[in-house]
């Protein structure tokens, strides 16, 4: 992973990435010691990238960016739309310097059926992911799936499921991320589902049970902490956290009311709670740095 160390979805400071959105998100970052932010690029033909890769540069933070697809252009609904959707995406995520895109970039948020995955439909999101990752390569950008919870999507909910498409794609930008909200629903353990991804797992989002203030909720942390440890994880940790949602997502995420009563405690408590946890266990140190192997 190209992205190390310690970042921040930008959730935490807009709904939608735009001039506004960067010019307040990025100096956030340097202020909180901020490796790098995940930017949503959910309408990436609105976003001013060379604005945003001019902040990003001046501030020296690093990017990665992430989608869910909207609902009409699906691999399993329209396999060309999807395709074109995530083509714009990429070169609007190459554009400011993501060195991933990552998310539910095979489907999308809200993408149900009310039963298992078909193997057509399996055959069809794989067929997608492939061409959509030799676009992300041919930018020099790494191609993250990320399991999510089966109320949300019901291709990929848990780690063995996106290991698997990995290796039936078999490109090799291909990457598992995982997201502790999602493994808190969906794994047998959320330490299993990180070893499981093992070799795949570059990505990972660090988010609270009801997605609100890290340690002041559920997640068995140190569970957690002690498995990326023992799988030597080196690649991106994020910390997710709804205090806004982007409006395309708000329905399908079912999150509707307040998750903390303001980000700075997300950002002064959560984070500072998250980077106590990785340094325990070796992976950061305190300003959120990745430690030397």
């Amino acid at each position: 992973m190209s992205v190390n160390g310690f970042g921040v979805h930008t959730a935490m400071w807009a709904m939608e990435w735009n001039r506004a959105a960067a010019e307040f998100a990025i100096p956030e970052a340097v202020k909180y010691n901020i490796g790098f932010l995940e930017i949503t690029m959910l309408d990436p033909e609105n976003v001013d990238t060379a604005h945003t890769r001019a902040l990003l540069e001046k501030h020296e933070v690093e990017c990665v960016a992430s989608l869910g697809l909207p609902l009409d252009c699906l691999p399993t609904n329209n396999p060309d739309g999807a395709l074109a959707f995530l083509k714009a995406a990429i070169d609007a995520s190459s554009a400011i310097g993501a060195k991933a895109m990552s998310g539910v970039i095979y489907g999308g948020i809200g993408q149900r059926t009310g039963a298992a995955p078909t193997e057509e439909e399996i055959d069809a999101t794989a067929r997608v992911v492939r061409d959509a990752a030799a676009y992300a390569k041919s930018h020099g950008m790494l191609y993250g799936l990320e399991a999510v919870n089966r109320y949300e999507n019901h291709i990929l909910n848990t780690a063995d499921q996106a290991v698997n498409m990995c290796e039936k794609v078999g490109a090799d930008n291909l990457f598992v991320h995982l997201d502790t909200y999602h493994m808190n629903i969906e794994e047998k353990g959320l330490a299993n589902g990180i070893l499981r991804a093992r070799e795949h797992l570059k990505y990972i989002h660090l988010s609270a049970s009801d997605r609100g203030t890290p340690g002041r909720d559920t997640i068995q942390w140190d569970e957690v902490f002690a498995a990326l440890a023992a799988i030597e994880f080196k690649g991106g940790m994020a910390m997710e956290s709804f205090i806004t949602v982007p409006p395309q997502l708000a329905a399908s995420l079912s999150v509707w009311r307040e998750v903390a009563p303001a980000r700075e405690e997300v950002l002064n408590d959560g984070l500072s709670f998250l980077r106590m946890k990785a340094d325990q266990y070796g992976l950061i140190d305190l300003t959120g740095s990745a430690k030397a192997k």
